[in-house]
């Protein structure tokens, strides 16, 4: 039986209805919808040990209203694969008039519950994401060199407060069931919550989000009181992330027209040249 089979088998059993439908995703998940439910296979690199936490979370009460909760809060184990059953929710549609503003308020709130309210989590997985997906470009181009430069040009990456963290944040993570709600525990973790805000703030600096945008969601951010930034001064901790989540976008980006065979796009080529203002920076300060 294939792992779609077997996915399909696990969304009948909870009451999934209708054909099954395979979402878009990266090349070591699958992601499938069945009526009203999903079934997600996770990365071969996921550790149970610590999916299994991040599960416990989400369907722990003092995420109740922030993060979906799975319809199992155990992961099951598929052909050597972590797979986890959530109730599917309608996803953002509508770029124009995006959630920017409630995303933020999720944020705020996520990051403000205490640690000490949930099982213990392992660290948030934003800084290791932005690793592997750099070290992923292994050819000599000069964009890939430029991108690693700009990657590894970084200082080490500080601790941060050690608050709960989504890890991966954007509006792909955002779905509505009544109300809008974070998906997706892979990354949800204990740390520095900046990386959090730290994708659309390396939109708005590479120029692919606009001000008027940007201004929207860190002031919702802060109007909810959130602690990943100060507001007199919000890029003194957003800058560091805010680089390594460009020089991330740039890499998955970059890979993605490798592997199609085709030159970058005017998006990913905006990516690109923002990881060269960021070497240039570097440069600057040496």
């Amino acid at each position: 039986m294939s792992l779609e089979d077997e996915l399909t088998s696990i969304a009948d059993a909870f009451g999934g209805a209708g054909e099954p439908v395979l979402f878009p995703s990266r090349t070591d998940v699958m992601v499938l919808r069945q009526g009203g439910v999903v079934v997600k296979a996770h990365s071969d690199r996921e550790d149970p040990g610590g999916l299994e936490l991040r599960l416990r979370a989400a369907a722990s009460a003092p995420l109740h209203g922030l993060l979906l909760a799975p319809l199992q809060a155990e992961v099951l184990r598929v052909g050597g694969r972590n797979v986890t059953v959530w109730p599917a929710g309608q996803p953002v549609t509508d770029p124009e008039h995006a959630p920017w503003e409630e995303g933020a308020r999720l944020l705020a709130r996520l990051h403000a519950v205490p640690l000490s309210a949930l099982p213990p989590l392992p660290p948030a997985g934003g800084p290791l994401r932005a690793a592997r997906a750099v070290n992923r470009l292994t050819g000599d181009s000069p964009a890939e060199k430029l991108v690693r430069q700009a990657f590894e040009g970084l200082p080490p990456f500080p601790d941060g407060p050690g608050l709960l963290t989504h890890g991966d944040w954007h509006l792909g993570q955002l779905v509505h069931r009544s109300h809008w709600l974070l998906i997706d525990v892979d990354d949800l973790g204990v740390g520095d919550p900046a990386w959090d805000l730290a994708r659309p703030a390396a939109w708005y600096a590479a120029g692919l989000l606009e001000g008027s945008v940007w201004d929207r969601f860190l002031g919702a951010y802060l109007a909810a009181g959130g602690p990943a930034v100060d507001a007199a001064d919000p890029w003194s901790r957003l800058d560091m992330p805010a680089r390594a989540l460009t020089a991330q976008l740039a890499a998955v980006a970059l890979d993605k027209a490798l592997r199609d065979g085709r030159e970058p796009d005017e998006v990913e080529q905006s990516l690109i040249e923002a990881c060269g203002r960021i070497v240039g920076l570097q440069k600057s300060l040496r």
